[in-house]
């Protein structure tokens, strides 16, 4: 697990053929993430949410300010990613194990013990009777928790995820944060999850980051005082509601 300090954090990107000449994505952002937190991301579409989860994993530069894991430029972390469209990193021609294997092949882990590992986590994930079957000829959930799986298959430091359910229907949805919860109380990590929904913003995290529109500034940091574990039954609590009403007055005036 990880500490996360992102210190005074802007970002704007050159536009070279249009009247003003850069971007600005993000403005003066700065929060600390805890070892072992599951903080979420929320913010209006558009913001600036997956550039900030882009600087901090050491895939972009930001224009301001540092990013630093356990006191660490990102670039020397092992940080998972959990894309939004899960077909951009997984391999269609592989199998469910043979797709979680990967993130130990590159680590050049043995055989035997890449074999171990990927089947213990479809056990986790209660898909273990279709390891063999090719990642093409799963349903969309089970692709987007084999994606999961293979993440933490890696042992990153932190874990981030880019509205890794946002093309599931209602129903998987609320099913894979439980099974999402599930893994990260088994194997506790450090997770910065993007999210455009209010209600799996709240029901995920220990704290929401709300930001604002572009540029984005952080509005408010609210935390999440809901018994853990997370049952579905809380999203019809009085608690819930009084903390998704809270962080939807913040952004009420935001476009």
């Amino acid at each position: 697990m990880a500490t996360i300090e992102v210190k005074s954090l802007s970002k704007a990107f050159l536009q070279p053929k249009e009247e003003i000449k850069y971007l600005q994505v993000l403005d003066n952002i700065s929060f600390t993430v805890k070892d072992g937190e599951f903080i979420t991301l929320f913010g209006p579409n558009g913001c600036g949410k997956t550039t900030l989860l882009n600087i901090i994993s050491g895939i972009e530069e930001p224009s301001l300010g540092e990013v630093l894991i356990n006191g660490r430029d990102p670039e020397l972390t092992k940080a998972g990613f959990v894309f939004q469209n899960y077909n951009e990193s997984m391999l269609p021609w592989r199998t469910a194990i043979g797709n979680i294997e990967l993130a130990l092949e590159i680590q050049n882990i043995q055989k035997e013990k890449r074999k171990y590992i990927a089947e213990g986590f479809l056990k986790k994930i209660n898909l273990f009777e279709y390891k063999d079957k090719f990642f093409y000829e799963l349903s969309g959930g089970m692709k987007q928790l084999i994606a999961i799986c293979r993440a933490l298959a890696y042992d990153p430091e932190i874990l981030l995820m880019d509205e890794p359910f946002s093309s599931l229907d209602y129903f998987i949805t609320r099913k894979m944060e439980l099974e999402l919860l599930n893994i990260w109380h088994e194997i506790p990590k450090t997770i910065l999850f993007v999210s455009h929904d209010i209600d799996e913003a709240v029901f995920l995290a220990d704290r929401v980051i709300v930001l604002s529109k572009r540029p984005a500034k952080i509005k408010k940091i609210v935390d999440v005082d809901l018994p853990r574990p997370r049952e579905l039954k809380i999203l019809s609590s009085k608690s819930f509601f009084k903390i998704r009403s809270g962080i939807l007055r913040v952004l009420e005036y935001e476009q």
